[in-house]
């Protein structure tokens, strides 16, 4: 059933050409605000995301003592400078901590509060208390950090740093880059050095940033190391393009008749692209060109433009971690390509803002698309021929990547759509209609 918080999304007038840009990239802005927290001195940051997410990172570290100045800059940006609490520590905060709806702030601050000997409470709405965090929790006790209730998986959670943190080898049980990094930030401070192993490689911007604070790291395909204790020191930063946002625009420009699009100033590091690899296998007309480098950020820019014939793949589970923000998308891809589309070893979705694995299946059956799930994978049978009904209603479930998927339904369909609760694209791409409104000619 429809509510005034539906958001009605009306077909596109015409293809999408030109160039485009997308804001800065989520996960490298949550690590420059909290870095910069942790470090000694001012850094000076630009192209920071202004979503919601990244707010609640900056929220947090004032709460514990960091002086944030971050102001709007032309292009929508954060722009600014950090001081950091540095070799004194955080400061003791009067109330619980609120990380909203962003599981990276509330993971990431549990390695932040590990090696300082004060209580906080970490909370956050009612998708975020959902979320699993015992996986998080479990390295940090090994380590010596207190935690209540102590065998809690969900917030709120109260945890009790201390002084002495042991460094440890740690075999995470799942690829997961806020698991491995809220380690890795722990291990900066411990005697010795921490190491974390994992199944499959996740994103790697913890280990290409904290060089630039001043901390060594180790990164191998599935290894990360940091040995402690060691000193963080302020830096600049320059945030570049979110690949994940960019994804939706490519794959609009992939599904709209006609369009050719560039997507500039764009994050490339390969564990973010994985995108552009299955949208390759699927046929489509994509690739990616470096230009330089953000610190050890590769960026350049992506072209895409629309491609008929798309057939379905098979993506394999040690793909999974470059792709589990664009799996929802790349499903709406795959709907509309011939033949079978397997996405296997995708479990941790069921452990995202949302159920998402269960919300594809449902959005696709709205779609009339045969998508089911088994043993962990994600079947998808397309249909190049796919029609929208008319009075389609998709359910966000308060989800910023479904509700993007959902409105490109609408966008690059022959009929209007009706997505609920399309204010969470707030999340991580606030700009996302205008964005793709001003490609169209």
């Amino acid at each position: 059933m429809s509510n005034d918080r539906d958001k009605t999304i009306e077909p596109l007038s015409g293809p999408m050409s030109g160039t485009a840009s997308v804001p800065g990239d989520k996960s490298i802005s949550h690590r420059a605000v909290l870095f910069s927290a942790m470090a000694e001195g001012t850094s000076r940051l630009t192209g920071v995301l202004d979503s919601d997410d990244v707010q609640s990172s900056i929220a947090a570290v004032r709460q514990l003592g960091a002086d944030v100045d971050l102001k709007e800059a032309p292009d929508g940006s954060l722009e600014g400078t950090v001081t950091g609490w540095g070799e004194k520590g955080p400061v003791q905060p009067k109330h619980d901590i609120d990380c909203g709806n962003s599981g990276t702030t509330a993971r990431l601050l549990m390695g932040m509060l590990a090696p300082w000997p004060i209580e906080v409470t970490l909370t956050g709405d009612e998708s975020l208390r959902r979320r699993p965090m015992r996986r998080n929790t479990a390295p940090l006790m090994k380590m010596g950090v207190r935690f209540r209730p102590s065998e809690a998986d969900h917030l709120p959670i109260t945890e009790v740093g201390t002084l002495h943190l042991h460094a440890i080898e740690y075999d995470a049980p799942m690829a997961s880059a806020q698991l491995k990094t809220s380690v890795l930030l722990a291990g900066i401070y411990a005697d010795g050095t921490t190491t974390v192993t994992e199944p499959a490689p996740s994103r790697n911007h913890t280990e290409l940033m904290l060089p630039e604070f001043g901390v060594p790291t180790t990164a191998g395909t599935r290894v990360a190391t940091v040995t402690g204790p060691a000193h963080m020191k302020a830096s600049d930063i320059n945030v570049p393009g979110d690949p994940s946002s960019a994804a939706f625009l490519c794959c609009a420009a992939l599904l709209r008749r006609g369009s050719r699009l560039r997507v500039e100033n764009v994050s490339l590091n390969p564990a973010r692209i994985g995108f552009v690899r299955t949208l390759e296998r699927m046929g489509a007309r994509i690739s990616e060109h470096r230009t330089g480098a953000e610190g050890k950020e590769p960026v350049g820019y992506i072209d895409v433009e629309h491609t008929g014939g798309l057939h379905g793949c098979e993506v394999p589970s040690q793909h999974f971690a470059s792709i589990i923000d664009e799996v929802p998308v790349l499903a709406l891809v795959a709907a509309h390509a011939k033949g079978l589309t397997v996405f296997r070893g995708i479990a941790e979705l069921r452990a995202k803002e949302s159920d998402r694995l269960q919300a594809i299946i449902d959005g696709l059956e709205v779609l009339g698309v045969d998508a089911w799930e088994e043993s962990d994978n994600l079947f998808v049978e397309g249909d190049p021929n796919l029609q929208v009904p008319p009075r389609a209603l998709f359910a966000s479930h308060g989800d910023h990547r479904l509700a993007m998927t959902w409105a490109l339904v609408g966008l690059c369909g022959n009929t209007p759509v009706k997505v609920t609760d399309f204010d969470c694209v707030g999340v991580s791409f606030p700009g996302f209609l205008d964005s793709i409104e001003r490609l169209v000619h």
